[in-house]
């Protein structure tokens, strides 16, 4: 029998990017993945070093994702042989000249309250499966708190029943982008839907720890989901619920956080809130640095275009009609 090979001799110098990386507080998981990928790569083919032919026989594997997963990717493997250059002057890099083109990344789909009431519905006929017997309240219950809370998928996955205060309907959110962790309160309907979850999760799963996963399938024990078994089941909500943009695209499941922040703002404008004086609650809310982040989630829709239009009339019409 072969045996098979798992490393290769950039192996050491990817664990010394790698440490210098994360000793400036960042977590580089994803680029961690995408060099081991490239390290397995040489070692299946017994390749000595990296080199314009075997990078470009790792890019080929990689065919079938879009242009920018592709160029994302291999400016991972650059930036680390930029790093290896301070130390092998001669090693190879590879040049971004060569690289796919990025293309201009589409717009969301924002989610309207109506359509997630269709998923709900929608989840609740989900069947369970013999390796998920809690399907149906998985798929209901992560709907609910990504369009709700604006929770990344990331963050949900990670969710452990430590993290949780079901009492109070609050979620802690450990050191996730930026490295930021936060406190998130539920709605009182999200909260609700996340005291119903438990119920049923106390039923299948008894003995729980605060380190188990919040999500939970398997069949001895809980066991956490992926991110790609989460996002199929939400895909197939969305096609049983016939969720499309207005364009016939479905949604991306990022969609769902895009939607949470259109809706807070469609909410303040037909509040009378000082929509401004909310932004930096809103950031803090959604993880991020500043508002400059929180602004990139701030789409104008038809909708938000009538509210903000309405409370411009409503505030400054007799100005404008005595002109």
């Amino acid at each position: 029998m072969t045996s098979v090979i798992t490393c290769s001799t950039i192996d050491p110098s990817i664990d010394r990017y790698l440490e210098r990386q994360r000793a400036l507080g960042r977590a580089y998981r994803a680029e961690e993945d995408v060099l081991r990928s490239l390290s397995r790569s040489l070692a299946t083919t017994r390749s000595p070093d990296l080199d314009l032919a075997t990078f470009d026989r790792w890019c080929e594997s990689h065919q079938g994702l879009t242009a920018n997963v592709r160029r994302h990717r291999q400016r991972i493997v650059r930036n680390w042989c930029l790093f290896r250059q301070r130390t092998e002057p001669s090693c190879f890099v590879p040049d971004p000249n060569r690289f796919p083109r990025p293309h201009p990344h589409q717009a969301p789909v924002i989610i309207a309250p109506e359509q997630v009431g269709r998923m709900l519905v929608a989840a609740d006929a989900v069947l369970p499966t013999p390796d998920s017997s809690l399907r149906p309240q998985v798929l209901r219950l992560a709907t609910v708190l990504l369009y709700t809370a604006g929770l990344r998928r990331g963050e949900l996955l990670r969710l452990q029943l430590g993290d949780l205060n079901p009492r109070d309907g609050v979620l802690r959110i450990r050191q996730s982008k930026f490295h930021k962790s936060r406190w998130v309160p539920l709605s009182r309907d999200a909260g609700g839907e996340l005291r119903r979850y438990l119920v049923y999760r106390r039923r299948r799963w008894a003995a729980a720890q605060p380190g188990d996963p919040l999500l939970c399938h398997g069949t001895g024990q809980c066991s956490g989901y992926t991110g790609t078994g989460l996002s199929r089941g939400l895909h197939e909500l969305m096609d049983a619920a016939d969720v499309r943009g207005w364009d016939g695209r479905r949604p991306r499941i990022h969609d769902l956080r895009h939607s949470f922040a259109i809706q807070c703002l469609l909410r303040w404008y037909r509040d009378g809130a000082d929509v401004q004086s909310q932004l930096p609650k809103l950031a803090m809310y959604m993880g991020h640095v500043s508002i400059v982040s929180t602004a990139y989630y701030l789409r104008w829709i038809p909708e938000l275009a009538q509210a903000a239009s309405a409370r411009f009339e409503a505030s400054y019409g007799k100005l404008v009609a005595g002109t």
